[in-house]
């Protein structure tokens, strides 16, 4: 092997590592893909019922450890199946092993068990059972909980994304499927709570081990027994029939209904002398803007700023300035702002837009803690206004927009909202990275409530994280795996990553109904799908831009986008989603809404290639396609 000759698995995933075998398995009408660790696609009748169920370890960085599977025992008939295997994770010089028992019925009665204990004992974030319930036909529907003391309350799942934990001391959830069956999910082993997981763009709401409240990281001590148990029981059948057949799914192209975004592009300074050196290849991405990181921790500087806009002069795009301040008192922060803006005024190119961001929110405050000390945004905003006269001035997070959504910025004092994402936070296998599709209109039906009619962009945005808001930085992967709070995903330099990086702006744009702004991670770095070690012939020539479409201000310099069709609707979602996209809020009536986007660039009349591969899913790929 090559360079120049890469393997087959290498132009999909970017990475040798083959993809993870599933395995479907039937007891009756109950069905479940095992992923050779845990449950995916749980189903009754066809119809889904839970996303998942998972036992997961997670490191002091919320880095979710690989467990080593050990004496895997599969066993089925036609009424039943059973699945037992020891397993074992390793990290920071500590152990834990497990023991996991699953059995289903075609009853509609799904056990999973585990019992562990460390040798060495083990500081963790999380230790235990995770359950997933799906969005689509879920968001808005009645349930029922059972609290740990055995009241039951009734409420419903959260419709606007909520910033904080819907429901909280669960033992057990029951609801309705949009197709009518009725699912109990019992929890045992200790409390377990809710989190809004598509603040995270993951297409789930989701229910974990051990409240958040409590102190974290934890230690399990050596020889502690963790000992944990789901119940799920499925009962009735669906008013209609599941519509999927199984097989792949055909995409198509359509003709031509509207425009993309102007896009942008993320650069490190320590990128800038890569991105300069690169210019006829990233020229060919068209980027209308450059989103440039300052942060004086990091010692960046007057020196760096002008090759920010080097670079960006080179490219022909406009200098958006991203700003990290320092200083956590008004005044402080007010002198570094007025210094920042002194030092800019030297150059030879003004920044177009001015985002600032105090440091201490580069990292998360949970629900219920106490916020760190930053200084006011309302003085924030002011003195950069002041510091950066004819700059367009924004605010919002630099992280992620779960970070937006728990602390909304005041929108009378800035010019538009901003925040960022990324695919593979919770999971990092390639159906969750898929999914994640599917919750991109969720967060367009929500920004709108946070920006209060401004206009919104998307930060620099890729697979991997680019910053850990929740940890001390992402996991840097080196053996160049598959695994979750990647900085380097290797998808992002394959086939699958041109897939979700064009089906991203689909769901976004139909759902805003609006042209959008965004930004790509890097002009060159790790991200780069022009990255040397897996670069083909003519593959720089067809770099493929990281698109994340959420932007509701209508924007010039656009490139023709063509629609995506599926010739197999999603099974059991298809309908509703019709209905959900009829009944969506129209946001920021105050924006005119073109009827026809047009581009006014030459450069922009180029359709978009929309790239699929062969993925050994089960049907994510109608879930891309279920808003197009």
């Amino acid at each position: 092997m090559t360079h120049s000759d890469p393997s087959r698995t290498v132009r999909l995933y970017g990475t040798e590592e083959p993809p993870a075998e599933e395995r479907v398995l039937n007891a009756g009408p109950l069905s479940v893909l095992f992923d050779g660790a845990n449950l995916r696609d749980v189903r009754m009748h066809g119809e889904e019922a839970i996303r998942a169920i998972s036992f997961v370890v997670r490191d002091k960085d919320w880095a979710t450890l690989i467990p080593k599977i050990a004496d895997l025992i599969v066993q089925q008939d036609g009424d039943r199946f059973w699945i037992s295997y020891r397993a074992g994770v390793a990290g920071n010089g500590e152990t834990f092993g497990y023991e996991v028992v699953i059995e289903g019925s075609a009853a509609g009665v799904l056990t999973y068990s585990a019992r562990g204990k460390t040798p060495t004992g083990l500081l963790t974030n999380r230790t235990g059972f995770v359950v997933l319930h799906p969005i689509e036909g879920v968001s808005g529907a009645p349930a029922t909980i059972t609290h740990t003391s055995g009241e039951r309350v009734e409420t419903r799942f959260p419709v606007e994304i909520d910033p904080v934990q819907p429901m909280m001391d669960l033992r057990e959830i029951a609801h309705r499927t949009p197709g009518g069956l009725e699912v109990t999910c019992l929890m045992e082993g200790d409390a377990f709570e809710m989190e809004d997981q598509r603040n995270w763009t993951d297409a789930s709401y989701k229910t974990y081990v051990r409240p958040l409240a409590l102190p974290w990281p934890y230690r399990i001590e050596p020889g502690e027994v963790v000992q944990q148990k789901i119940t799920l029981t499925v009962k009735g059948f669906p008013r209609a029939p599941s519509r999927w057949a199984g097989g792949a799914a055909v995409l198509t192209l359509g003709e031509a209904e509207g425009t993309m975004p102007p896009l942008g592009i993320g650069l490190q300074p320590e990128d800038a002398s890569a991105a300069l050196r690169h210019v006829e290849t990233l020229h060919q991405l068209g980027v209308a803007h450059i989103i440039c990181h300052h942060d004086p921790r990091r010692g960046h500087d007057a020196e760096s700023l002008a090759r920010h806009v080097e670079v960006a002069a080179a490219l022909g795009a406009q200098p958006w300035l991203e700003a990290v301040v320092e200083h956590v008192n008004d005044a402080g922060a007010a002198a570094e702002i007025d210094f920042l803006g002194k030092l800019v005024a030297k150059l030879d190119r003004r920044f177009a837009t001015v985002l600032v961001s105090p440091a201490p929110d580069l990292k998360c405050t949970l629900p219920g803690s106490v916020w760190p000390a930053a200084p006011a945004p309302a003085k924030l905003y002011a003195a950069t206004r002041t510091a950066f006269p004819g700059s367009r001035i924004g605010g919002g997070m630099f992280s992620f927009f779960t970070e937006l959504n728990r602390k909304r910025p005041p929108t009378e004092t800035i010019d538009l909202v901003t925040f960022t994402t990324a695919a593979i936070f919770h999971a990092g296998d390639d159906r969750s990275l898929m999914e994640t599709l599917e919750c991109l209109p969720h967060i367009v039906r929500t920004v709108p409530a946070i920006a209060r009619g401004l206009p919104y962009s998307v930060g620099p945005s890729a697979i991997g994280l680019r910053d850990n808001p929740y940890g001390e930085a992402p996991v840097a992967n080196p053996t160049n795996i598959r695994q979750a709070v990647n900085f380097n995903d290797p998808r992002q330099r394959g086939v699958m990553g041109a897939a979700w990086n064009s089906a991203i702006s689909l769901p976004s744009r139909k759902a805003a109904r609006r042209p959008s702004r965004s930004a790509a991670r890097s002009a060159r770095s790790a991200f780069s799908p022009c990255r040397r070690r897996f670069r083909s012939p003519g593959s720089r020539a067809r770099a493929n831009c990281i698109l994340f479409g959420t932007s509701c201000e209508a924007w010039r310099n656009s490139k023709a986008v063509r629609s995506v069709r599926c010739d197999r609707p999603s099974p059991g979602r298809c309908e509703g989603s019709r209905r959900l996209r009829k009944k969506a809020p129209s946001y920021g009536s105050a924006i005119p809404r073109p009827t026809r986007w047009k581009s006014a660039s030459p450069k922009a009349s180029r359709p978009l290639q929309f790239l699929m591969p062969h993925l050994s899913l089960r049907h994510p790929v109608n879930r891309i396609c279920s808003t197009a």
